[in-house]
């Protein structure tokens, strides 16, 4: 799942490269007719559904959810949250929410930029308030586990690096729901690497997170 993805020739090329890599199947949530907006991408070895829900975020380019009809199937809900400063932020929150505690479809994956953390574990400086740790919460009280946090435990990891100050946050998670939950071998965090290049942000300035499910 890629966000910032669109409907430019760039990211054409992008979708055509994860196609040789036989991530045939795709879902994109991007608008022709505003092509510079950004959206999301799916890309699987296995076909997609998109589903529809009464429920959930009413930003359909930031928020996609798919059937994978993989020979185990199950759901994934790709997302990215918007910042603060847009105004948009706990509306989108509120809405994942809501769709996780109503959920009853069966395995499934909350994927993406959360823009959220909790308070003094996924950030070297204050960044994160109580109404996002307290949604990272509600989440694991629905039954939906932070991927990472299940198997590494406090372990710290950050995803993005303030360009200023240089310090870290973890704004990137994967919520497994209790369905899934005992199919999940492993979860890292991975930087890209450009040859020649010593930065971690070489390629992206987000680390991409990392899935292995049994099956």
């Amino acid at each position: 799942m890629l966000v910032e993805f669109r409907a430019t020739p760039p990211s054409g090329r992008l979708s055509e490269a994860l196609r040789r890599q036989g991530l045939a199947h795709q879902l994109a949530s991007v608008d022709g007719d505003r092509p510079a907006v950004n959206g999301l991408l799916v890309a699987s070895r296995w076909p997609l559904r998109r589903i529809r829900a009464r429920s959930g975020p009413a930003e359909s380019n930031r928020w996609l959810l798919a059937r994978v009809d993989a020979p185990r199937p199950f759901f994934l809900g790709a997302m990215h949250v918007p910042n603060r400063v847009s105004g948009r932020k706990y509306p989108f929150l509120d809405a994942v929410l809501a769709l996780a505690q109503r959920w009853r479809r069966g395995p499934a994956l909350l994927i993406g930029d959360t823009n959220s953390g909790w308070i003094g574990l996924d950030e070297q400086a204050p960044a994160f308030n109580r109404r996002e740790d307290a949604w990272m919460t509600a989440l694991e009280d629905a039954s939906w586990r932070d991927a990472f946090r299940l198997l590494h435990g406090d372990a710290p990891a950050y995803t993005w690096y303030s360009p200023n100050a240089g310090n870290g946050f973890r704004l990137d998670q994967a919520f497994v729901h209790a369905g899934l939950t005992p199919r999940l071998e492993g979860t890292r965090y991975e930087w890209g690497r450009e040859l020649g290049s010593d930065r971690h942000d070489a390629l992206s300035d987000h680390a991409a997170l990392m899935i292995d499910l049994a099956g």
